[in-house]
């Protein structure tokens, strides 16, 4: 083999260290590109995220005792990301550390006082007791739901996206029928704000392509990992590994967009056949059995032996009972609209 054959060859020849091994995008960025400028639209201006003066005070309070435990809770940041609450974790934990010991030395201060009222009642015992579980059970339940409150943002929001998903799929593959780029479609859905918290996803999106010059797919993928609803992370993950895999993105919608609308009228159809079983139960618990009940019991209290006991069970029924059903129903035919 000739010299310059043999040179030819060695320069196309690769190790397995070479082939197994990426260099990291942050590093490329940085060697390659250097520090550059991000053209923005006329007129835009930067958003300077503040916090409120609570948490700005939580943070100056217990800010250096959070960061002295040095632990950051992966879950917690991860809540915060999908419920879209621009906070930081170890300043949200100051936060909740704070509203705890607050909530601690109010109910402190109470039970003393509930404590020494009830001592001069003389009900000492029971006032200690009502004090003692108040101090241990109100902290842990301010805890618990400032802790819980991002996951339950998160959920809300995944619901949202799932209720508007069928319609945006519709926008979404209209404007693929139309040859549009994935970048351009995120970037008018962005614009739409019917499609509530769809909007905000597609908005973190153009983002990331447009402001912090992310190519679209690693935005998509991204916009996945952080999304509550596990239709839109779904979607999202079909439209990468489909444009990964070199498939067409057209009929990917178009199949989306289909099966969202199947899902969703399934959806209705159950939720019409419950709000019809809940139209029986309230004609059955609402309205007949109440005054069933009342009749009885005025009957009772007009040939019984105690009538002021009848009397009071039926103030019960009207004014508690009754009531209380109508609300129950209100509230549960309420939770359950489109």
């Amino acid at each position: 083999m000739s010299p310059e054959v043999r040179d030819a060859f060695s320069a196309l020849e690769s190790s397995k260290r070479g082939m197994v091994t990426t260099t990291r995008h942050e590093e490329l960025y940085l060697e390659d590109f250097g520090p550059h400028m991000v053209k923005l639209p006329r007129g835009a201006t930067s958003e300077q995220i503040t916090l409120t003066p609570w948490e700005q005070l939580c943070w100056r309070t217990m800010g250096n005792f959070v960061k002295r435990r040095g632990k950051v809770n992966p879950k917690l940041e991860e809540m915060l990301q999908k419920a879209h609450m621009r906070i930081r974790p170890d300043e949200y934990t100051a936060k909740v550390l704070m509203t705890t010991l607050l909530s601690a030395v109010i109910v402190i201060a109470a039970g003393i006082f509930i404590g020494f009222l009830f001592f001069f009642l003389a009900w000492g015992f029971w006032g200690f007791i009502i004090g003692a579980i108040a101090m241990v059970i109100v902290p842990v339940a301010v805890y618990s739901g400032m802790m819980s409150s991002p996951g339950s943002k998160a959920k809300a929001r995944g619901k949202d996206i799932d209720k508007r998903i069928s319609s945006a799929m519709s926008f979404i593959s209209a404007m693929a029928s139309a040859n549009v780029n994935v970048d351009v479609i995120f970037k008018e859905l962005a614009k739409q704000p019917i499609y509530g918290e769809i909007q905000k996803e597609a908005e973190w999106i153009t983002r990331d392509t447009e402001l912090l010059g992310s190519d679209i797919l690693s935005a998509i993928k991204l916009a996945s990992l952080r999304t509550p609803s596990i239709k839109f992370q779904d979607f999202l993950q079909g439209v990468v590994t489909t444009s990964s895999s070199g498939g067409e993105l057209k009929p990917f919608f178009l199949i989306k967009a289909k099966q969202y609308e199947d899902e969703r009228r399934l959806d209705l159809r159950a939720r019409i056949e419950t709000l019809g079983m809940l139209a029986e139960s309230f004609v059955t618990v609402g309205v007949a059995f109440p005054l069933f009940l009342v009749v009885m019991m005025s009957i009772m209290a007009l040939v019984g032996s105690n009538p002021d006991f009848i009397l009071m069970l039926l103030y019960v029924v009207c004014f508690g009972m009754i009531p209380g059903t109508q609300v129950g129903f209100i509230v549960g035919i309420s939770s359950m609209s489109e």
